[in-house]
């Protein structure tokens, strides 16, 4: 365990079922996690896939969340909450009923052989970088040294990310 507890952001998506219902169980599914409580939310994100073709859009968010967690025993909680929502990893960037990642674990770098934090594309992602930049704007990437707003500032157009309609 942690002494004092530490703020990490988890990116949160969903492209198969009721995507938007996926997303707000997988939140309550954190938030009752021993030794975790969700402080924050962002709006909810429909986005284009990346990394494939003939998928169905996402729906996407980041929930902001204080932890006495360690990551691992965090990133082993998130993949229990994924397979009980039926999640199978079977490829690579195939649809999924529920993706659970974490992208920032306080001011940690972490590069093991099974997990990565901060997590390694989400300064590319527009899908992550919109809602999290919702949450912590002035948060600086621990490795790129730079905010989040300036992060996101500094993406090339890509795929679409458009507000969904619906809060969290």
């Amino acid at each position: 365990m942690i002494s004092e507890g530490t703020v990490a952001y988890i990116g949160i998506g969903s492209n198969m079922g009721d995507k938007i219902s996926n997303c707000r169980s997988a939140i309550r599914e954190i938030h009752q996690l021993p030794g975790c409580k969700v402080a924050a939310c962002s709006s909810l994100y429909k986005t284009e896939p990346v990394g494939v073709a003939e998928q169905d859009w996402y729906i996407n968010c980041v929930s902001q969340l204080t932890t006495y967690l360690t990551p691992y025993q965090l990133i082993k909680a998130l993949l229990s909450i994924e397979h009980a929502m039926g999640r199978r990893r079977r490829r690579r960037w195939e649809a999924r009923i529920i993706d659970l990642d974490i992208l920032l674990f306080g001011q940690e770098i972490i590069r093991s052989r099974d997990l990565a934090i901060p997590h390694p594309l989400m300064h590319e992602r527009r899908f992550v970088l919109e809602p999290l930049a919702q949450l912590a704007p002035e948060f600086i990437h621990p490795v790129l040294k730079m905010t989040i707003r300036r992060l996101l500032e500094g993406l090339p157009m890509g795929p679409s990310v458009e507000p969904a309609g619906e809060e969290v």
